[in-house]
C-alpha cells in the first residue's frame, strides 16, 4: 500500500519522518563499564531504547512502549570516554505499531576525529492509551530516497517477524496436540 493511499484510508493525517527523528548523546564513564573494562552492551541497549522510545513517543503523540527489538549489532566497543551519539527515526508504522531504526555512533570526547559506528538496531513499539490498550498512530512519510528505502526493508523485517511468530506458535500447537508438555 502507498503512503499516500494509507494516509487516505487513516484518521490521523500523517507525519514526516523528520518530525521524530532524534539524537540522543551521552559520555561513557566507569560506572558503564563491564568486566572487559569496556562499555556494558546493556548501557548501549538502554540508550537504544531511550532514544527508540522518545521518538515513538513524538511520533504517536503520547506514550508508546517497546515491543520488541530486532537485530541489536554491536560492530565497535565502546570504551570509557567516549561520546555516544544515538540516532533514532521512524522507519515504518502500521495501524498501533511503529519500527525505530537506530544507528550507535561513537567518538572520544576530547577529540575532532569523525564518530565511528559503533552499533544499530530495529525496535518495534506500540503506541498505548492511558489504559496501556494499543492506539493507532499518524502514518510515517518517507522524505528521502533513504526514508523510503528504510520503509521499504522495515517492511519486509515486519513480514519475517510474522512469519517467525506465526511458525513457532504452529509448531507449539502440533507439539501440544502430540501430547508435549513443553
Amino acid at each position: 500500500m502507498t503512503d499516500q493511499a494509507r494516509t487516505a484510508e487513516s484518521d490521523i493525517p500523517g507525519k514526516p519522518t523528520s518530525a521524530s527523528r532524534t539524537t540522543l548523546s551521552h559520555i561513557m564513564t566507569h560506572n558503564d563499564t563491564n568486566l572487559l573494562g569496556t562499555v556494558h552492551g546493556g548501557v548501549i541497549m538502554k540508550l537504544v531504547d531511550d532514544a527508540a522510545g522518545a521518538v515513538a513517543g513524538r511520533h504517536s503523540g503520547g506514550p508508546a512502549v517497546t515491543a520488541s527489538m530486532d537485530e541489536m549489532a554491536f560492530l565497535e566497543p565502546v570504551r570509557v570516554g567516549d561520546l555516544v551519539h544515538v540516532n533514532a527515526q521512524v522507519n515504518w508504522t502500521g495501524r498501533t505499531s511503529m519500527e525505530i531504526g537506530v544507528r550507535v555512533l561513537a567518538e572520544r570526547w576530547n577529540e575532532s576525529t569523525p564518530a565511528t559506528q559503533v552499533g544499530s538496531a530495529y525496535l518495534v513499539f506500540t503506541a498505548v492509551d492511558a489504559d496501556g490498550r494499543p492506539r493507532a498512530v499518524p502514518p510515517v512519510l518517507p522524505e528521502t530516497d533513504r526514508d523510503r528505502r528504510r520503509y521499504q526493508e522495515a517492511q519486509i523485517r515486519r513480514t519475517h517477524r510474522l512469519a517467525r511468530r506465526r511458525a513457532i506458535r504452529e509448531l507449539r500447537e502440533q507439539r501440544a496436540a502430540q501430547g508435549f508438555d513443553d
